[in-house]
């Protein structure tokens, strides 16, 4: 994660751990939800306010209520 974090390319990680499939270390990107958050960040569009998600009340009902 500290080498994701740092900006290190994935297949250099691949190639480190021994990993014949660049694929295979893709499993590491989904554990990371900080970077992922991060990166997210950096795409919002620009009609839309920052942020998580917040649903409205309206829609957590009918959600609870399935």
């Amino acid at each position: 994660m500290r080498l994701l974090r740092a900006g290190v390319d994935t297949s250099v990680i691949a190639l480190w751990l021994g990993h014949e499939h660049i694929e295979t270390t893709h499993v590491y990107l989904h554990a990371d939800l900080e970077l992922k958050e991060r990166t997210l960040a950096k795409t919002t569009p620009a009609n839309t306010a920052p942020g998580r998600y917040r649903p409205p009340d309206q829609l957590l009902a009918f959600l609870e209520a399935l």
